[in-house]
């Protein structure tokens, strides 16, 4: 067993290594080098086996995992879609655009994990870009910067906070009686965090159109991608569309979609009025990309008419999905029309849209006689691709991303399921007092729980959601930060801070604010909240002031990462789509980080006074 006296050194040392490996080799799994380190300290007998693995039970992790769950319930349920399909409908400017990103994103996501949000607009907003000519990394960069914003208003819009909150509610069943290490309530952090997210926000609408790239090549990469299918279809009585005009009803809008005609009882509308009504029994004629004809799918009442077997029915189209074949030159379809293939008894499947390269099909799509090369747009089972993908009918097979039916007849559900647990957790930070039934990783499951018992999402999409890696790392990185505070080495490192800065608590505060915000901008921000939460209780304790001002400092300075794409997993999710390149981050999100962190650290004295 080594010396306890060098057990703060090798604290520091896995610490430091875990850190300079993640600068020079980026290839390394970020979760298993967390993971070597949290074995090394444990070996080293720094930690017990308890405390090294407690992370993996700690609530901050478990309410993490259900968030992620909890936001993939409500993108089944299309409330995601819907929120952001009305949000960009009728937006004509890029300026126009970011204020609508601005308001809804930053609102949005102090409730809902911010890479949810990302991943959830991230395509809405490409999809809008190529409508509109505009390139994606006009938009993309603020969509992330946006979230982030956001999810300091609240303890639940980033996983930063979560985890900070853990160890604030560890510190106090500890019995050391620390003051001002109370657990954060709801809103709690909102008191700095919106005046940063309203500051923040409005430096990236009105100076970062000076500041973000134009990469117009993305814009010929999206055209270039376009291939044009053609989709008919028909208006069912159930619709709610019926009674609107085709502007309200934002069939004119969905980008790289066009309404070519209306068949009414045998007369057709062509070209279409913008303020033509619908009605029952309508047949629409479109031309548009994959992606949109997709999108047109998830919409209720409307259901495509190139097949007569295509499944409308909501529980039996969850078992099935989009896939695209192209027809070979053998394939027995080949001069039959869509009518006569007979689809079902061959393949199991239905047609949704045809396209066929370099020609706008004019005809009736149910009377289109197919030729090789003509690419189908099909309704499968799951297995089709495996089954079908070395016929000799067809030269390609492949399955359409994002395709799963939307469980619409559930949204009314999944709402009040949502409001509840937002309602029960105002309740908690106000009247819990540190009870069971207050606990946010408790509240959020719950509100899991009622998704599935109410099958709102299957237990498999729940499973989908949760990202291992992350969890893995957050619970090894409060390992590490456990083994930084049991061994002496934050007390070490708080001691050093203080002897050098002296104890004005002002220059501490700045201290640990750009500390934190340094770390988070080369490593992760949870990593960087668990490892400095005991270095700064120990610099609160060793200047003998409260320490609830550096908590909210690194509770805010580990969430607020602009700089690098590899601060935030947020702008990692943005900076392909977006074409970016890290010199992007760096011009715009340097001045916006020092204009937030200076907003925090003159705001976070006068919520949370020193004494």
């Amino acid at each position: 067993m080594l010396s306890p006296e060098l057990h703060p050194w090798i604290a520091l040392a896995v610490v430091a290594t875990v850190f300079l490996v993640l600068q020079l080799r980026r290839s390394v799994p970020i979760d298993l080098l967390f993971l070597g380190g949290v074995l090394v300290v444990a070996l080293a007998g720094i930690l017990t086996p308890a405390q090294a693995l407690a992370g993996f039970s700690n609530p901050a992790v478990l309410a993490i995992g259900g968030l992620l769950a909890l936001t993939a319930g409500l993108k089944k349920c299309g409330i995601l879609d819907w929120i952001g399909q009305k949000l960009l409908g009728n937006a004509e400017t890029e300026s126009s655009a970011l204020w609508r990103l601005a308001l809804a994103l930053v609102s949005s996501s102090a409730f809902l994990l911010n890479t949810a949000v990302v991943a959830m607009m991230a395509p809405v907003v490409t999809k809008w870009c190529r409508h509109h000519r505009i390139s994606p990394s006009r938009l993309l960069m603020p969509v992330s910067y946006f979230a982030i914003l956001g999810g300091v208003c609240t303890l639940i819009g980033t996983s930063t906070t979560l985890v900070i909150n853990a160890q604030l509610y560890e510190v106090q069943e500890s019995g050391e009686g620390f003051p001002g290490v109370e657990p954060l309530s709801l809103f709690e952090l909102g008191a700095v965090g919106l005046p940063c997210a309203i500051v923040g926000g409005l430096f990236v609408v009105l100076v970062g159109p000076r500041l973000l790239p134009n990469r117009t090549d993305l814009v010929h990469q999206l055209d270039d991608r376009r291939r044009e299918y053609m989709v008919e279809v028909r208006v069912q009585f159930s619709c709610k569309l019926i009674g609107r005009t085709i502007k309200d009803a934002g069939l004119r809008n969905l980008p790289g979609l066009f309404l070519i005609e209306i068949d009414r009882g045998g007369e057709v509308i062509t070209p279409v009025s913008p303020a033509e009504v619908l009605q029952a029994e309508d047949r629409l004629v479109f031309a548009g990309v994959v992606e949109t004809i997709v999108d047109l799918e998830k919409i209720p009442g409307l259901i495509p008419t190139a097949d007569d077997t295509y499944v409308n029915d909501p529980q039996t189209r969850r078992a099935r999905h989009l896939t695209e074949v192209v027809l070979s030159r053998t394939s027995p379809l080949i001069r039959s029309t869509l009518r006569e293939a007979n689809f079902r008894e061959r393949y199991n499947a239905a047609v949704v849209a045809v396209h066929r390269n370099g020609e706008r099909i004019t005809s009736k799509i149910g009377d289109i006689k197919l030729r090789s090369g003509d690419t189908l747009l099909l309704q499968t089972n799951v297995d089709f691709e495996a089954r079908w993908r070395n016929s000799p009918d067809f030269y390609l097979v492949s399955s359409v991303a994002d395709s799963e039916p939307l469980s619409h007849e559930k949204l009314p559900i999944a709402s009040w399921i949502f409001i509840g647990m937002l309602g029960w957790l105002v309740l908690g930070s106000f009247f819990g007092n540190g009870q069971s039934w207050s606990s946010p990783a408790i509240v959020i499951l719950a509100a899991v729980a009622g998704f599935l018992v109410t099958r709102c999402m299957s237990m498999n999409d729940a499973r989908r959601a949760i990202d291992i890696q992350l969890l893995l790392t957050i619970a090894c990185a409060i390992g590490l930060g456990a083994a930084l505070q049991y061994s002496g080495a934050a007390q070490m490192v708080a001691d050093t801070v203080v002897r050098s800065v002296g104890e004005n608590p002002w220059l501490l505060l700045i201290v640990v604010y750009v500390m934190t915000a340094l770390l988070t901008e080369m490593i992760t921000n949870t990593a960087v909240a668990a490892l400095m939460f005991p270095i700064a209780l120990n610099v609160a304790l060793s200047a003998e002031v409260s320490p609830r001002p550096f908590i909210i400092a690194i509770s805010l300075a580990a969430s607020l990462a602009f700089i690098t794409p590899i601060g935030y997993q947020t702008n990692l999710m943005v900076m392909g789509p977006g074409g970016y390149r890290p010199a992007d981050f760096l011009k715009l999100g340097l001045p916006l980080s020092v204009l937030v962190g200076s907003t925090a650290v003159l705001l976070i004295p006068l919520v949370w006074p020193f004494q």
